[in-house]
Formats: C-alpha cells, structure tokens, sequence
C-alpha cells in the first residue's frame, strides 16, 4: 500500500521521533511505513488520520492490484 505519511509529516516539520512517540510506536515503524515496508493495522491508520486531521484515504493509497 502506497503512502504520504512522509510528505505529510515533512510538510508539517514533525520528526519520525515525534511522530512516534504521539501514536506510541517506535520510530522504526514509523520509518517502516513511509518506506513501504509495512502496512498499519486499521487501528494505527485511524490514529495516523486523527494525529494529522485528516482521512485515512488521504494519507493511504490502496490499489485494487495490491493484495
């Protein structure tokens, strides 16, 4: 699933570490998903969307050919 979670968090000048630490992860998840490595659970989606005031959709791209 394709991402904006770094752009987003750039554009706003909030650090991986903050990030992190205000969804209470690790920053290497955090690094993991701008990365395309890893998939948030729905629960950590929905905190993602809310920490940034935002939709879900807005944040994760998902492709009907990804499964």
């Amino acid at each position: 699933m394709k991402n904006r979670l770094e752009e987003i968090r750039k554009r706003q000048g909030i650090k991986q570490e903050e990030l992190a630490a205000a969804l209470e992860v690790s920053r290497q998840t955090i690094g993991s998903l701008e990365n395309g490595r890893y998939n948030p659970s729905i629960i950590l989606a929905f905190k993602i969307a809310r920490y940034f005031n935002m939709k879900i959709e807005d944040i994760f791209i998902y492709e009907e050919d990804e499964q």
